[in-house]
């Protein structure tokens, strides 16, 4: 199952980790510069739960979501004032 994770802020960066610890087929949609801060320093997690780093989290931007084909699930973590935008960007991932 194709997971789209949008957004790798706390929530979104949490639950994708953890879902791709797990052995999911995760992705992160994220801004440009979000991308390639990820790809220099990967994605970590501090948590009482345990500690995780992912060096190069799979990453997508919304230029290049289109290619990318359809998502099995879609989990929205943005912030309310990014929602319009969040959902016109993540549209090509709808199957």
């Amino acid at each position: 199952m194709r997971t789209l994770i949008v957004g790798a802020g706390a929530t979104g960066g949490y639950y994708g980790a953890r879902l791709a610890e797990s052995g999911a087929d995760v992705t992160f949609l994220v801004r440009p510069a979000r991308a390639t801060k990820l790809a220099a320093q990967g994605l970590n997690v501090r948590s009482p739960l345990g500690d995780l780093h992912i060096p190069n989290p799979p990453t997508v931007t919304a230029e290049k979501l289109g290619g990318s084909g359809p998502f099995d699930l879609i989990v929205l973590s943005c912030k309310a004032y990014d929602l319009d935008s969040a959902i016109a960007d993540l549209a090509p991932a709808v199957g």
